[in-house]
């Protein structure tokens, strides 16, 4: 999947995808679902909906516990990245630690 027809696809084609991915890696590394059930402390079900394409609401640490059995969380934190300090940051961070004086008005007491 490229990263701009992602946007193109609807929330449920993206998760019925990552179901069938999901499937594909359970069976290449020879799991069965209820093992992967019994690792990840998820239902079987809620491992067949997802698979199946029906699983589009399927609970966040559900699909982390799952992935986690699978050996498959590598690149989960890149969903959402830490933002990179912009220099805009960085001036402002220092700024804070090392304020510069200010000096007052000849109106202000």
């Amino acid at each position: 999947m490229e990263e701009i027809e992602l946007y193109e696809r609807s929330d449920k084609d993206i998760a019925t995808d990552l179901g069938r991915r999901f499937k594909t890696y359970r069976i290449a590394i020879r799991m069965t679902q209820k093992e992967v059930a019994a690792q990840s402390g998820v239902s079987v079900m809620t491992i067949v909906r997802f698979e199946n394409g029906e699983g589009s609401s399927i609970r966040l640490d559900n699909l982390i516990a799952i992935l986690r059995a699978i050996q498959k969380l590598d690149g989960i934190a890149d969903a959402i990245p830490d933002i990179p300090a912009s220099l805009y940051d960085m001036k402002r961070t220092a700024n804070i630690t090392n304020p510069q004086r200010v000096k007052k008005r000849k109106d202000e007491k």
